[in-house]
């Protein structure tokens, strides 16, 4: 017998934490942790576009299959995180889970700086605020980026309303839309795709 995906318990606007307690749709926790599934879906979206390629054709010519950006395996792993993020803030602090919730560790924040530091290595210095666009898929990591800064405004929040938040959630967060924007460059450079430099008007 198929399993029904919809349950009706929140048809009145609730929800339940991991460890069972009760909550508004609305509280700061799931606010919280639905910009982090959002963010999610984004960086899927985004590793799609980066292996369709610059002209989003899509096909490697000697495979005739999908061709994998460098950044694939990356981006995979950054979404793994961003379950074990979800996950990290769903708990509810005051009632113990008897469930196995994974943890982030330094390592992950270390990877993405890894990765930035790699990108800038080859990328020409930074000349100003960059105007998003020029293709889909750089302006979907910029998309991803402000999702990004979004879910980590939403963790700030939760955190000065004085509810617990795994200092490390903030720290990968924080880095992780660094790492978007640099990889937006890095895009752009790679595919000979000019970036536009914002010049305020005096």
């Amino acid at each position: 017998m198929a399993i029904r995906i919809y349950t009706k318990t929140g048809d009145k606007g609730s929800t339940s934490l991991i460890g069972g307690t009760k909550v508004s749709k609305a509280h700061a926790r799931i606010e919280a942790y639905g910009n982090v599934d959002e963010l999610n879906a984004h960086i899927g979206l985004v590793g799609d576009l980066l292996a369709a390629g610059p002209k989003a054709a899509g096909h490697d010519a000697a495979t005739g299959g999908k061709t994998e950006p460098p950044a694939a395996p990356l981006l995979r792993e950054i979404q793994d995180r961003l379950f074990t993020v979800g996950s990290s803030l769903a708990c509810d602090p005051e009632n113990e889970s008897k469930l196995q919730i994974p943890d982030l560790h330094a390592s992950d924040v270390q990877l993405l700086e890894q990765a930035m530091d790699e990108m800038t290595a080859v990328l020409p210095p930074f000349k100003g605020f960059v105007l998003p666009g020029g293709q889909p898929a750089i302006s979907s990591l910029h998309v991803a980026r402000c999702v990004c800064r979004r879910a980590e405004r939403s963790v700030v929040l939760l955190m000065e309303n004085g509810e617990f938040v795994e200092p490390l959630v903030l720290e990968y967060l924080n880095r992780l839309s660094d790492y978007l924007f640099v990889l937006a460059s890095f895009t752009a450079h790679q595919w000979g795709i000019p970036e536009v430099i914002w010049k305020p008007r005096l």
